[in-house]
């Protein structure tokens, strides 16, 4: 534990620390998080120190130098998987997230190949294929839900292109447990069984722990027989055929647990994200009609339907409409924690080993000298000028920067260009949405409710 004293001239320079009591400060970052941090951002500046329950006294930071100044530091100097473990329990141990040091660079090597170039592009008619499949079920005349909806491309675009999985049962069957699941920390305070390790007790069966246990445990044994089976087959093109085959600097495979935990790490990371971000734009553009007015135009100077795919993700106002969406409210407020290995001077502060310092992406995105007006959706400032990767960060940064990040806009763009150059849809909820806490994410409140106007 780190005990600091401050206003001592023996004392090292820190950043202003919180007065507040550290129950009051986790209160608020569990039920009200985006208000929290406005409010520190306008009473503290853009770092300072922070307590909250479960955690070590923390470094929060949100200017762009200083992020820039972290992020470039030799990586051996700060650990990261030591203080992301309340992902554990949903991850595993030998998820990319948790590891450190050579075994963390090792492992990014080996999984990297299958998120980049033309890898990516080798995915688009499958992610194109999936959207039309859920569409088609939506009928002119009725109303949906956005989030799940998306939510379901999202977890069948993962389900082709990670597992190769055809449909069927084991298909299906990963499909429901993983959602029910989720659903275990729908509400913002089931984050607690996350972030206190008291609490995760196998009471009961029924109990959410229990149930959390016992789901995790039918997905396990759903994707380790999915392994056994495909080290016995012709390795197709799905990621974890490219993962079977990867090996090494000794010539070593992943073993079944290495492989269980990252393909859960794509799971979560890359299903329900992608499809929150999804949900968000699908708003934005109803929300405001000029946005969607414009985006059309410039979906409509193509063939979105039988156009490649780079020239759909490289169109400016589609790019500028999804960074505009992952601005403004970040499926995830912070990036990984960063614990000091040493003492680290930082923005001209002193700061001593063990101390944790956490980038937050929202205060980030929301500060007003880098963004003007922070809270009015304005895609546009993504034309008007090119922010740096410090300045704009939805997929955290460094060399812990998400690893599909490519794969995810990619996804992304397509999706939303297919839908809109399909369906005109009217907004139901025509009112400022907020984003609440889902888990360890951030999702639009409602899920964001349309109605099918017409059907091209």
């Amino acid at each position: 534990m780190i005990t600091l004293k401050q206003n001592s001239s023996t004392q090292p320079k820190l950043p202003i620390e919180s007065p507040e009591p550290q129950w009051l400060q986790t209160v608020r970052i569990i039920l009200q998080p985006l208000e929290n941090l406005d409010r520190y951002q306008q009473l503290y500046g853009d770092i300072y120190l922070s307590r909250f329950a479960a955690f070590p006294l923390q470094v929060i930071i949100s200017n762009p130098k200083g992020i820039q100044e972290l992020f470039t530091a030799d990586s051996k100097l700060l650990e990261t998987g030591s203080g992301s473990q309340i992902m554990q329990p949903l991850l595993g141990d030998n998820s990319l997230i948790l590891m450190d040091g050579d075994r963390h660079l090792q492992q990014r090597k080996l999984l990297m190949p299958p998120f980049h170039g033309d890898r990516i592009k080798a995915y688009s008619n499958l992610i194109r294929e999936i959207t039309e499949q859920v569409t088609n079920k939506w009928k002119v005349g009725e109303s949906f839900v956005a989030r799940p909806q998306m939510q379901d491309i999202s977890l069948k675009v993962i389900l082709r292109t990670v597992f190769g999985l055809q449909e069927g049962e084991r298909y299906a069957q990963i499909q429901q447990i993983l959602i029910e699941m989720l659903n275990t920390f729908n509400e913002p305070l089931s984050v607690v069984f996350l972030l206190f390790k008291s609490l995760q007790r196998d009471l009961v069966p029924w109990s959410p722990w229990g149930k959390f246990l016992r789901r995790r445990q039918q997905l396990d044994k759903l994707i380790y027989a999915e392994i056994r089976e495909r080290r016995h087959q012709t390795q197709g093109e799905d990621i974890l055929s490219l993962l079977l085959s990867a090996r090494d600097e000794h010539g070593q495979p992943m073993s079944d647990v290495e492989l269980r935990d990252e393909l859960m790490t794509m799971l979560f990371a890359g299903h329900e994200t992608t499809a929150i971000a999804l949900a968000w734009a699908l708003y934005w553009v109803h929300y405001h009609p000029e946005v969607g007015e414009k985006l059309l135009q410039e979906l409509n100077s193509i063939d979105v339907s039988s156009a490649d795919p780079t020239t759909i993700t490289q169109l400016p106002y589609l790019n500028a409409v999804c960074s505009e969406t992952l601005r403004i409210y970040p499926v995830v407020l912070f990036a990984l924690p960063r614990i000091l290995q040493a003492p680290m001077q930082l923005m001209g502060y002193d700061l001593p080993k063990g101390m944790t310092v956490s980038v937050s992406i929202y205060s980030t995105h929301h500060n007003p000298d880098i963004y003007p007006e922070p809270k009015c959706f304005r895609p546009e400032r993504f034309l008007e000028r090119q922010f740096s990767q410090y300045e704009f960060l939805p997929f955290g940064g460094g060399n812990r920067r998400c690893l599909g990040m490519a794969f995810a806009l990619f996804e992304m763009k397509l999706v939303l260009a297919t839908i809109l150059s399909h369906y005109s849809l009217e907004l139901l909820d025509k009112v400022p949405l907020k984003s609440v806490r889902r888990g360890i994410v951030f999702t639009p409140s409602g899920g964001v409710n349309l109605k099918v106007k017409d059907k091209f």
